[in-house]
């Protein structure tokens, strides 16, 4: 599309009003705010807010996502490049373009000078490359996936090391820590703990040597889900702790509601009821403040709505096991719902597993089953694993016909 012929567009990023730029390209696409939203990880809410918001200081990366989803040269919404001077330059880099750009340059002489337009340009770049990473990893194999983040990662380092001073450091250290925490996401839906939990510390580190907390807080949040995960419940109820602490009092909600669903599933895994409901209502409280803020700074800019609430009492429900929990239809739907295919699978087994408690085995097996089709598909070796510590939980001297069938599936299963 020809953004330039858009006179009311070219007028807004003139004045400085980038949410209303977003507003006139969304619609000459026909987009909603609620899809372009989605796309983005945020509500429909916190998607007019941002258009709403007039001239004044914007989130960049929301800029950037939202801008790379709609097609708009990064200069309409001020992603300019800047020179040694903060001063905007003239040429301004497309995004994915100048990633290209970068692992096409060699690299550069210890006594030559920083290009002009080293600094948030490649930045922005690099993270808008690394988020359509992570959008991939929805329905693309990790081993399909690895090798490129991992070059990714590569070329991140290689450029942070050409940085010009501190700042710029600090700079490319938060993106790197973003990509190390993506590598780490990989390593773990591969089933490979030992270098998933590497990638994690390597990406807490880089977060304080970029001298963000929220970053920091956001790293050590993750490894936490995946301590808990993993079944070290007690390291994941800590680092939920010290990830608070790193927020301090004024936490963003979609923060807290994510550390305390992580809280809430550690304390299922070990059969604590009372603590799980405690965790719930936290969360649930925490989530439904979301819509009222603003959209976070990065890297808080996935969605955290009823839908993961949803998902979180469903996962819940499976690790604790016991007859007196309960879900309506609907909140097994909204869980369901997902558009991540790895993340539906896993949700679908702990459905099954619901249903093999209260001894429907048909069903259970049923839907078992399409999840391990799902995860041979998409090679994940986490769901693959998670379905057969499903099988563990059910013995039976004669078993019926479906489990054999699964039985035979799971044997066949190699990735």
């Amino acid at each position: 599309m020809d953004w330039a012929a858009n006179k009311a567009l070219r007028e807004a990023a003139r004045d400085g009003d980038y949410g209303l730029v977003i507003r006139h390209a969304r619609r000459a696409i026909g987009l909603t705010q609620r899809q372009l939203g989605e796309a983005c990880g945020l509500s429909q809410s916190a998607m007019s807010r941002l258009e709403d918001r007039g001239v004044g200081t914007y989130n960049m990366n929301l800029l950037a996502s939202a801008a790379s989803h709609l097609g708009i040269p990064p200069n309409l919404v001020g992603l300019a490049d800047y020179d040694r001077n903060g001063n905007s330059t003239v040429e301004r880099r497309e995004f994915l373009a100048g990633v290209a750009a970068i692992a096409a340059t060699p690299a550069m002489p210890q006594h030559q000078a920083p290009p002009p337009d080293w600094d948030s340009g490649q930045a922005a770049a690099l993270r808008v490359a690394t988020a359509a990473f992570r959008r991939l990893d929805a329905n693309v194999g990790s081993r399909d996936l690895t090798d490129a983040v991992q070059a990714h990662l590569r070329l991140i380092q290689r450029v942070a090391a050409q940085a010009p001073d501190a700042s710029h450091k600090a700079r490319m250290a938060a993106v790197g820590s973003e990509a190390a925490s993506l590598v780490g996401w990989l390593a773990w839906d591969m089933a490979d703990h030992g270098s998933a939990r590497t990638w994690y510390g390597s990406a807490i580190k880089a977060a304080r040597t970029a001298g963000d907390p929220l970053l920091a807080a956001y790293q050590t949040g993750s490894l936490a889900q995946f301590e808990v995960e993993a079944g070290n419940t007690a390291e994941g109820l800590r680092l939920t702790t010290r990830a608070r602490r790193q927020l301090g009092p004024d936490l963003p909600a979609i923060a807290a509601a994510w550390l305390a669903s992580i809280e809430a599933i550690a304390h299922a895994t070990t059969g604590d009821e009372r603590a799980t409901e405690r965790a719930l209502r936290s969360c649930e409280q925490h989530t439904a403040r979301v819509p009222r803020e603003d959209p976070p700074p990065w890297p808080w800019v996935f969605s955290f709505d009823e839908r993961k609430v949803a998902s979180c009492r469903v996962v819940c429900g499976a690790r604790l096991g016991r007859s007196w929990w309960k879900l309506t239809s609907s909140e097994i739907t909204a869980a369901l719902s997902s558009g991540h295919e790895k993340q539906r699978a896993l949700l679908t087994l702990d459905v099954a597993t619901g249903h093999l408690s209260t001894g429907r085995i048909d069903s259970a097996f049923a839907l078992a089953t399409r999840a391990v089709h799902d995860g041979v598909r998409l090679r994940s070796g986490r769901v693959v694993e998670r379905a057969r510590a499903f099988r563990r939980t059910y013995t039976s001297p004669t078993p019926p016909g479906i489990v054999r069938d699964f039985d035979t599936l799971l044997h066949d299963t190699y990735l």
